[in-house]
């Protein structure tokens, strides 16, 4: 295991891992932080393979093609317990999932979403994106276009699920619903804003520096093993 600091925070830096085992993955971070099994805040970065999540506040109206249209095209719908209304996951998307006691950072829910915000826009800033906040619908937007989301849950102080970054992901599901529930707004990814492929890699260091810069935090990445050594009643893989 690394050498740990109040400041340290674990990375686990996934590539493509299905919704429902990320969200128990997740799960078991939470009751671990909020019981003392670990003492370190924890980020999950990965992708997805193609689904749909309803949050707290979506309406089954703002999916807009078939359950039937969606099974031929094997993609699910997960309702989860995060704020926020619909939205899609798929590859090129990079979801960042952090694990946080906002007591031990010191930030009310309003501050932690505004820095979920700020490590997206610094990160679009990087590729020359004119990315802005929206007091009104949270993520970061180009013009009328959402190029990043945010739906977080906070339980007992520990935050879960986080914000989806359109790096190449597919615009085309965004069009089945109606994005965060909204009839009026586009979707669109920095492939699009820059009308070229976007290599994931460097996307995913840009957002380690600025979560880094953001939160104060010294990333550490951690492997599968170092995971089961976290929680070994739990045993987070096989």
């Amino acid at each position: 295991m690394p050498v740990l600091s109040s400041n340290t925070c674990f990375l686990i830096n996934l590539s493509l891992m299905e919704y429902r085992a990320a969200l128990d993955l997740q799960r078991n971070f939470v009751l671990a932080r909020q019981t003392g099994v670990i003492e370190n805040d924890v980020v999950i970065m990965l992708e997805h393979p193609p689904v749909f999540t309803l949050g707290r506040r979506a309406g089954i109206e703002n999916l807009k093609a078939s359950r039937a249209f969606l099974e031929r095209k094997k993609i699910p719908v997960i309702p989860v317990e995060r704020g926020g209304d619909i939205t899609f996951h798929g590859p090129g998307q990079l979801v960042v999932y952090p694990i946080i006691d906002l007591v031990k950072t010191g930030l009310n829910v309003m501050d932690y979403v505004a820095s979920l915000e700020e490590i997206m826009l610094l990160t679009a800033s990087d590729w020359s994106i004119p990315a802005k906040r929206n007091s009104i619908n949270r993520g970061i937007w180009v013009a009328k276009k959402k190029l990043g989301s945010i739906g977080i849950s906070v339980q007992r102080g520990v935050t879960f699920h986080g914000f989806a970054l359109n790096v190449n992901v597919s615009l085309k599901p965004f069009k089945w619903i109606h994005p965060c529930g909204l009839t009026d707004v586009g979707v669109t990814s920095m492939a699009r804003e820059l009308s070229q492929k976007i290599s994931m890699n460097p996307v995913r260091e840009a957002v380690m520096h600025h979560f880094e810069t953001v939160f104060g935090f010294d990333l550490v990445s951690i492997d599968v093993n170092d995971m089961n050594h976290l929680l070994p009643e739990q045993r987070v893989f096989q």
